[in-house]
Parts: C-alpha cells; sequence; structure tokens
C-alpha cells in the first residue's frame, strides 16, 4: 500500500525494521525487494558494511538502476539530469576510502557537486525521484544493516528523503537494522520520527512458534507432540533463525513421527553444535580479547540487560576503565543499549554460547 501511495505521488513514511539478530529482518526486507520489483518499481539493494561511507556503496547501485530504467524506457530528460547529478556526486568525493565508480556523463555545475555531503546528496535524491517520476515509477532504496552508517552520512540520507517527501517525489527507504539503530537516527536528525514508520521486529509467541513447526511438518504428513514443541520453544525462545535450525534438526534425527522430546534433546545438541560452529563463532572471531573479555564477563550475568556498572565490577575494574570497550562492541553490532547504562546482546542466546566458547576468567 504504501509503495503504490509513492508511486502515485502520494506522501507515504519510509520504512525501518529493527530488531536483534535472528528476528528475520533481512527475510523480510527481501521479500519486500522482490514484491517491488514484481510491481516495476526501480529497487537500489545494498547492505551497509562497516568501515565504508554511504556515498561508496550508494553511487554503483543508483548507477545500475538508472542505467537500468534507462534500457527499459526511451531516456527522458530527467533521467539524464540524474546521470549528471550522479557524475557531480561523484567528482568531489573520489578521494573516499573504497570509492571506486566510473561515470561516462556530462556534470551540471551546481548539481550535486559543491562537497557538502547533505547538500549534494538531497540534489541527486530528487533528480533520481524526478527520473523516476518521469517515468512513471518509484525509487526503493532498500538498505540493510543501517546501524553501520556514520551517523553524520545518515543524517544527509534522512535529510535528503525529509526533502523529496515534501517535494512528493516517488523515492522511498525501506531499512533493516539493529536496536540501536532508532538511536541513531534520532540522533541524526530530529525529525526521523515523523519521517520513518519503525517497525520492531522480535521473537515469535508460543503459538506462533509452535505453527512455524507444526505446520511445515504437516504438510509432509507427519506431526510432533506438544512436549516436544514445548522443548523447542524452551531452546529457541521463539527467535525464528532458531526455529529454523531445532526444527531442521529434529525432522533429520527423528526415526517416526510424531516427533518427541528426545528427538528434540538430540536435535539441540545437533543445532548447538552447528550454530556454535558457523552463527556465533562468526561473530565470535571478529571480537578483540578485551572484547570477548567484556562479553564473557556479561555472560556470567545471564542473557541480560545488564548495568554496566554491574559488568565492570564482575570483571574488577571501573566502569570509565572499560567503556571504550563497551563502545566498540556497540560500533561493531554486538551489543546495544535498551537504556541508559544499560547493556544488551544483539544476538539471541549468545551469553550460553560465551559460557561455553570461554572459561569464565
Amino acid at each position: 500500500m504504501a509503495l503504490d501511495r509513492i508511486r502515485a505521488g502520494r506522501a507515504a513514511r519510509s520504512l525501518i525494521f529493527y530488531g536483534l539478530r535472528g528476528v528475520g529482518k533481512t527475510v523480510l526486507l527481501t521479500t519486500i525487494r522482490n514484491h517491488a520489483e514484481g510491481e516495476g518499481l526501480v529497487v537500489v539493494a545494498m547492505e551497509a558494511p562497516e568501515n565504508r561511507s554511504l556515498p561508496a556503496m550508494l553511487v554503483p547501485a543508483l548507477r545500475a538502476a538508472l542505467l537500468k530504467m534507462d534500457r527499459m524506457k526511451q531516456a527522458g530528460q530527467k533521467i539524464r539530469r540524474a546521470l549528471s547529478a550522479l557524475a557531480g556526486f561523484v567528482k568531489p568525493r573520489v578521494s573516499y576510502e573504497g570509492f571506486e565508480v566510473a561515470l561516462d556523463f556530462d556534470v551540471e555545475p551546481g548539481l550535486a557537486d559543491s562537497g557538502d555531503l547533505e547538500s549534494d546528496l538531497a540534489d541527486l535524491i530528487r533528480a533520481a525521484g524526478e527520473a523516476a517520476q518521469e517515468h512513471g515509477t518509484a525509487f526503493v532504496l532498500a538498505i540493510d544493516e543501517l546501524q553501520y552508517v556514520p551517523e553524520d552520512e545518515l543524517a544527509a540520507l534522512i535529510s535528503a528523503l525529509h526533502r523529496a517527501n515534501q517535494l512528493q517525489l516517488p523515492i522511498t527507504l525501506v531499512g533493516a537494522g539493529l536496536p540501536q539503530l532508532l538511536g541513531q537516527m534520532g540522533r541524526a536528525k530530529s525529525y526521523a520520527e515523523r519521517l520513518f514508520a519503525f517497525v520492531p521486529l522480535g521473537p515469535l509467541d508460543r503459538a506462533a512458534a509452535d505453527d512455524a513447526i507444526r505446520v511445515p511438518l504437516q504438510h509432509e504428513d507427519a506431526d510432533i507432540t506438544e512436549g516436544a514443541l514445548a522443548a523447542i520453544f524452551a531452546a529457541t525462545q521463539g527467535y525464528p533463525y532458531f526455529l529454523q535450525e531445532w526444527g531442521k534438526h529434529s525432522w533429520d534425527l527423528a526415526d517416526a513421527s510424531p516427533i518427541n522430546e528426545a528427538d528434540v534433546a538430540d536435535a539441540s545438541v545437533a543445532a548447538l553444535a552447528e550454530l556454535d560452529a558457523s552463527f556465533f563463532r562468526v561473530r565470535f572471531d571478529r571480537l578483540s580479547p578485551a572484547e570477548k573479555r567484556y562479553m564473557r564477563a556479561m555472560a556470567e550475568l545471564g542473557e541480560g540487560p545488564h548495568r554496566s556498572g554491574d559488568i565492570a565490577e564482575a570483571m574488577g575494574v571501573k566502569v570509565n576503565t572499560v567503556a571504550p570497550t563497551r563502545n566498540s562492541l556497540i560500533r561493531k553490532g554486538m551489543l546495544y543499549s535498551p537504556a541508559h547504562g544499560d547493556t544488551a546482546f544483539t544476538v539471541p542466546l549468545f551469553g550460553a554460547f560465551m559460557r561455553r566458547a570461554m572459561a569464565a576468567a
């Protein structure tokens, strides 16, 4: 419905999905992207990596989208202007680390070439929106892992979308990120809460979790006992990614239908071994020794959230001594602060993994 409103030139808030790891943000973003493309909209999809600028990831994707639109329909004046805006945007930014793109379009002096990111991005987004409007379509920016975008660049993006919204141009953002994204966007621009619809994603409740396991089994003419469902819910806490893992291993290891509690017990061993070797381990290996010690101390206190002072006390140090470590873990997307002074894992069940992976200090 929001995409239809955008294409028709009517105001609609951009969407931001936020939540912990493993709740389905990326899957939902992909579904919306596929739907938008199926409706003939132009999707600019990207994942914001750490330590790379917004311009560096936006320009190649936007260039490809504009050229695709150019091939689909006879190029009009607005699309040529958008490509000129892209060239102007790149010109003063060739020094950005990782910024590699070749643009064979003439620069229109004064269009997106001032060197001021907020002003230039507004020009670029406006030009892209006008090109989409001329072609009777809409641009959808689908950006995952938005929490990694630096706040000054996030501010420029929000400002550009705000201007496009005021002009009723058919361009919108559908984004996803970790819980800290709300605070980042609010700090970047105070009006972000009016421009975006923030949609929280979390674990499934017991009924929905049971259906997520039982319904696929019924499609295979199989079933599962109530005790087994309860065991899966207790192990996964209702998080969709973990439900998939426990469902897969329960199916693989069960000898017959219905799947029972003993099957789930075997599945738990297999699922945890696989998660420890991949889902958890890939995140653990990104941590410095100091960061690992901080998270191990935090894990000893339980899943959290925990007061920063309590974590420091568990480590036998003062809060200000480990504050840089905490901040680094938040930047890496491993922790977030649900309330002032509180700290929590962004990866469900990570505390239990830390207790398995490291001995207590």
